[in-house]
């Protein structure tokens, strides 16, 4: 969602807004509301692999351990790999948190949660992530991630329905 502010800044002030705030973590949250049961979802997308099974920029997933932590290595389509490690986990509020150690993304130091939670008669699915820009301005870093986001949760509330 695009950000308003509710009176016009002058360019100068957002030049040094942007030019302060180097060295911060870019943040990233999208929610979805899914029309199933939070422990249906959390079966589908709980498993550290699961993801290959319902987000549709995955390809394949392959699990591995490093030092007693999950690793999974994603095959992308349209190629690329990225490697993720599970950092913590928690099956009774059915969150998992995770880092990623190498990949394509124009982000480093970065630190992602999942988790579904209920919500009416469904489930709420929150993912959200921190981050900084390597390589690209901050605004194609979070571009990406929420991309990945959104059509992430798009799908998982297409395979509800």
């Amino acid at each position: 969602m695009p950000f308003a502010f509710s009176r016009p800044l002058p360019l100068a002030a957002l030049a040094l807004a942007a030019s302060t705030g180097a060295g911060h973590a870019l943040e990233v949250t999208r929610s979805a509301d899914i029309a199933a049961p939070p422990a249906k979802v959390w079966q589908t997308i709980g498993e550290f692999c699961g993801i290959g099974d319902w987000h549709p920029a995955i390809e394949k997933c392959v699990l591995s351990d490093k030092d007693g932590l999950k690793v999974r290595t994603l095959s992308l389509k349209g190629g690329g790999t990225l490697k993720e490690e599970q950092v913590s986990r928690d099956d009774k509020v059915m969150s998992y948190t995770y880092t990623i150690l190498d990949g394509p993304l124009p982000v480093s130091d970065y630190k992602s949660t999942l988790a579904v939670a209920p919500e009416g008669t469904g489930s709420k699915v929150t993912w959200s992530g921190t981050f900084n820009a390597k390589g690209a301005p901050d605004t194609v870093a979070v571009d990406a991630i929420q991309g990945i986001y959104e059509s992430g949760l798009k799908a998982l509330s297409d395979k509800a329905k």
